[in-house]
């Protein structure tokens, strides 16, 4: 496909998600090459971001996850560079990247989103306990791939939990806990895909369940009736939004008591691997792999 030129994959880079970013990168950059597009892979761990230019390429498929390359970083260094890349822009990215952050906003345009605090070194933890009720979630503000997150049923475990998340981010949050299904809407080109829900044996959603479980279970069609449905990716798509992203990505969500969704986080740079959660909402729609990349290929653009 000549209209896109000489493409970059962005793949690996430093953070603590640099596995599964190489995963996912080696997926895509063989769907793009089977698709016919001039496709390459680019490590900026063990290349300079310089050499997108010196090396003439006109176009970044961002396949990097967490830090330096789904905060806004890398975004604004390929702005900077006049190089088009897939996905959302620098302050949708670093608004994304940080859960207090997206939060704070959320709390404010009203997009529904479980009750939680920022948790320092000298936070009385069992007042935390006292106002949100146990358990509760306690997240590293800034990593993805369930890194650094736990849950914590009572105070010792929140001492725990809070001692686990800090290693991995000096901002860290206590999210009340939803008790009910957990689903995820992914976005594309500004149309929300069908929904998909998680079922996990598991305490939640972790790393392990995302990546290496083989009895985690993905539904879709996802049980719901579909006026339901429809108002939940309506609602995901006013909170992807609300956050000034753009092109791709994927919105995550808990159902309360209620049946009310309780929205988490969003992902402004998915996985792409065989247990990706946007390729297989987008192949119930009958689109194939190869043909999702080239389509977030098509997003890409600068500012």
């Amino acid at each position: 496909m000549r209209q896109f030129g000489k493409v970059a994959v962005l793949m690996g880079g430093k953070s603590a998600e640099r596995q599964v970013s190489l995963n996912s990168g080696a997926m895509v950059l063989a769907a793009l090459r089977k698709k016919g597009v001039d496709a390459h892979a680019f490590d900026p761990a063990e290349t300079g971001l310089d050499a997108l230019v010196t090396q003439s390429f006109e176009r970044a498929f961002i396949a990097l996850h967490g830090r330096y390359g789904e905060d806004g970083t890398v975004q604004g260094a390929l702005e900077l560079l006049g190089v088009p890349y897939t996905g959302s822009g620098v302050l949708a990215s670093a608004l994304a990247m940080d859960k207090w952050r997206t939060k704070l906003l959320w709390h404010a345009t009203g997009v529904p989103t479980p009750r939680c605090e920022l948790l320092l070194r000298d936070t009385d933890l069992s007042c935390v306990a006292a106002r949100l009720g146990l358990p509760v979630m306690v997240k590293p503000a800034n990593e993805g791939s369930s890194i650094g997150m736990s849950k914590a049923r009572d105070a010792a475990q929140l001492e725990e939990a809070y001692a686990l998340a800090v290693n991995y981010d000096s901002v860290v949050i206590a999210e009340q806990f939803v008790d009910g299904p957990e689903l995820t809407v992914g976005i594309l080109g500004g149309d929300a895909l069908p929904i998909i829900r998680l079922e996990t044996p598991r305490d939640f959603y972790d790393y392990e369940a995302k990546y290496q479980a083989t009895d985690t279970r993905y539904l879709i069609p996802c049980g719901l009736p579909p006026e339901a449905e429809s108002t939940i990716q309506r609602e995901a798509l006013r909170a992807f939004e609300v956050l000034g992203c753009r092109g791709w990505g994927r919105v995550d969500l808990m159902l309360d008591a209620t049946g009310k969704p309780q929205f988490l986080e969003v992902n402004t740079s998915p996985g792409m691997t065989d247990h990706s959660l946007v390729p297989m909402a987008a192949r119930h729609t009958g689109l194939s792999f190869e043909d999702l990349c080239v389509r977030i290929l098509e997003l890409a653009h600068v500012g």
